[in-house]
């Protein structure tokens, strides 16, 4: 039976957190919100955002049309849509909002949304494409990557998933190829210069890990300024001699495999012009290839190297770091970035569709189709058999989500073997592959199917006459 049209009541839906929403604070960790960046919060709420970031010395507005009517309604460089897509009933409405909130900003929105795997937590019943709850309050919950489409087809360009539920759409190239360059190489921070010997220093690191020489116009202005009265050439000399030369050819090596990653993200997510390129890739592209046209053309082959089943297993053979099971290779957080580039594309490639979540410990990349999952294990680094605690995955040939939570699970699956995660030079490596082989020794691993969940592993300790302490096997004695 048809309902008639209602007015849901969207204020309910305003909550007090305390502290910034999860994609101001995603925002900021972008550097998308920084210091003096004007914001405005289109649908703030009770104003918590606002407020958050005028402290952290933003020049933050908002508007509701409940809690703040009488807001200034201008348009800002950032402009934030924070949990505002979910609680309009009104589909052409909510369609409005959106455009309305785009055409506020100037250099990029950030809209963010409720996801289907919040399900559980929505008491209400099926009302349009919804759900209405007790409260008379509306939910539309959108998968990943209906959001990020969602996204894109109002607004025209190609939007970023910056983290689940989290989407990021700029007016110009220019921006978004500078936010997915960030993404790539995390490391680009410049040393503090403070005189000329730090300013020299400065340089000189940057040529080692970059693999060339840095220009004027790509360095800090305080740095630029303070090394303006030295010649070209005689700088240039200075930091040659000074450099290591082993640590400027990996520099080089480095940068030249992190282009190609950068370059075939871009075709991914769509690829501009090459003066739309941030400037320090412009200049990587000039000093290791020939041409854009031959970087851009060895980028297409990597990208096209995800579709073949036989080099992906390949590279994962070959890399360095991981667990490689008969289905996927299991990589830690801090050795992702050592892996092969197609496997570093591959993650890349994953975490643009549909985001990539702030907690997580793991990542798995299925060699058996195309999917990437990020698993959360809290204590990976102070329990000897971490419990998992959240999975998210994304199927790169659909673009479907699932998330699951072993939150109060009384059976939650856990983690051995813990050294074969990260890369053979990681501090703790040593330690965990002790702990590994003496519990092969004392015979925990004789029963491989019944170790994967608590319940198992306690009883195989049990049955063995074993216990941990911290990562230490001892004996228990009856």
């Amino acid at each position: 039976m048809a309902r008639e049209r209602w007015g849901s009541e969207r204020r309910l839906t305003a909550i007090s957190r305390g502290k910034l929403s999860a994609p101001a604070r995603r925002a900021v960790l972008d550097h998308q919100i920084q210091p003096g960046s004007a914001v405005l919060d289109y649908g703030c709420g009770r104003g918590e955002d606002v407020r958050a970031l005028r402290q952290m010395g933003c020049d933050a507005t908002g508007w509701d049309p409940f809690y703040r009517p009488e807001g200034r309604l201008e348009s800002a460089p950032v402009v934030l849509l924070t949990y505002v897509l979910n609680v309009i009933e009104d589909r052409d409405e909510r369609r409005r909002a959106l455009q309305q909130a785009w055409e506020l900003a100037h250099t990029v929105l950030i809209a963010s949304a409720r996801l289907t795997w919040e399900r559980a937590k929505v008491n209400g019943e099926t009302y349009g494409d919804g759900l209405l709850t007790q409260r008379r309050t509306f939910q539309h919950l959108y998968g990943a990557s209906e959001l990020r489409s969602y996204v894109e087809d109002v607004t025209g360009v190609r939007a970023v998933s910056a983290s689940p539920g989290i989407i990021y759409a700029f007016k110009d190239d220019t921006a978004r190829l500078g936010y997915l360059a960030r993404r790539i190489v995390t490391d680009e921070e410049w040393l503090a210069s403070d005189d000329m010997a730090s300013a020299l220093a400065a340089l000189v690191d940057h040529m080692e890990r970059r693999g060339r020489l840095s220009r004027l116009e790509e360095m800090p202005l305080p740095m630029a300024q303070r090394l303006g009265p030295m010649r070209p050439a005689e700088l240039q000399r200075l930091v040659r001699e000074s450099a290591d030369p082993g640590k400027v050819v990996e520099g080089a090596k480095r940068t030249t495999l992190n282009t190609l990653l950068f370059l075939a993200l871009e075709l991914f997510n769509g690829r501009g012009p090459f003066s739309s390129l941030p400037l320090t890739v412009q200049l990587d592209i000039r000093a290791f290839f020939s041409s854009y046209k031959e970087a851009s053309r060895r980028a297409d082959r990597l990208l096209l190297k995800l579709r073949d089943d036989t080099y992906i297993r390949g590279a994962m053979n070959a890399s360095s770091v991981g667990k490689l099971t008969p289905t996927a290779l299991y990589v830690h957080r801090r050795a992702v970035e050592r892996m092969p580039t197609v496997l570093r594309l591959y993650e890349h490639c994953a975490a643009i569709a549909a985001g990539r979540p702030e907690a997580w410990t793991v990542t798995k990349l299925c060699h058996q189709g195309r999917a990437v999952s990020w698993l959360d294990y809290p204590n990976f680094d102070t329990d000897p058999h971490p419990r998992l605690l959240t999975s998210y995955q994304v199927n790169l040939k659909t673009f479907d989500t699932s998330h699951r939570s072993y939150d109060g699970s009384d059976n939650r699956p856990l983690l051995h073997r813990k050294h074969e995660f990260l890369h053979p030079d990681d501090p703790d490596t040593g330690k965990y592959r002790r702990l590994t082989d003496a519990e092969v020794r004392a015979g925990l691993y004789a029963n491989p199917h019944l170790i994967g969940t608590e319940n198992g592993w306690e009883g195989e300790l049990a049955r063995c006459g074993r216990a941990l302490r911290g990562h230490r096997l001892v004996r228990v004695h009856d």
